[in-house]
């Protein structure tokens, strides 16, 4: 089939922190599709037709993508940082797995973006200097239980986490009993950070412990960054927020 998809992370929403390939993917598209304030993002030239959608129809904008596709069209689908982190490349493959088999002879491309663990890393100092996983703290797609048992698990083993997706108005809730629960297997002096809109113009950072975390501090833009044993804060002169970086070495606890 002569029809393409280029799934492509646009990175934090500095224009800086996209990647070349994405910029020249995006100015060979005939259409995008995503998330309305992903697609409006990007300066396309007007021959570009934007397929918007809300925030929760991954599969049902996947399916519309790929159907343009089989009809030639050379579909953009775009997500915010990397389209493969908690994003759309997931949902595109899925659905083509379930699709018809003409959907598996189409032209599929991902092209790597800047993900906001990173931008909010860099932002930080390096944080994620040694071993560190990534978490969306959503339950929409997995039991609020399984999240805090991979919680505990990753704080038990010594990880970085990084948290996606903290905090909505549908669950304000949530962050709140997370870190509660991450009490129970860190070290309350343990820092943690709430890196915000990283990269864009209403960028805030904000550092603490976990003793001292409000989870009123994030929302959906945040990122939570949780250190670790072998996490460590460098103070600085007052006006200038800490340097948060982790220990490449393995800490003895």
């Amino acid at each position: 089939m002569s029809g393409r998809i280029s799934i492509i992370g646009l990175g934090p929403g500095n224009i800086l922190q996209r990647t070349p390939q994405a910029t020249q993917v995006l100015e060979q598209v005939t259409d995008l599709v995503g998330y309305g304030p992903y697609v409006q993002r990007v300066e396309a030239p007007h021959h570009v037709i934007r397929h918007s959608s809300d925030n929760r129809v991954e599969a049902e904008r996947a399916r519309h993508a790929l159907e343009m596709a089989s009809a030639g069209r050379h579909v953009g689908v775009v997500s915010g940082g990397d389209a493969g982190v908690f994003a759309m490349a997931s949902a595109v493959f899925e659905q083509v797995q379930l699709g018809p088999d003409t959907w598996r002879t189409l032209d599929i491309e991902v092209i790597p973006g800047v993900s906001a663990v990173l931008a909010a890393a860099a932002a930080l100092g390096a944080p994620l200097g040694g071993d560190f996983c990534v978490m969306s703290l959503s339950d929409n797609l997995k039991p609020w239980l399984v999240v805090l048992r991979r919680l505990q698990l990753a704080a038990e083993a010594g990880f970085v986490i990084a948290l996606y997706n903290p905090r909505s108005q549908a669950r304000p809730w949530q962050l709140g009993e997370a870190l509660l629960h991450l009490r129970q297997f860190v070290p309350l002096h343990t820092p943690v950070a709430f890196a915000r809109a990283i990269g864009r113009p209403d960028e805030a950072v904000r550092i603490t412990s976990i003793e001292e975390a409000d989870a009123d501090l994030a929302d959906m833009s945040t990122l939570v960054l949780i250190g670790c044993a072998a996490s460590r804060l460098i103070e600085r002169p007052s006006g200038h927020q800490p340097w948060f970086y982790t220990l490449r070495s393995v800490v003895a606890e």
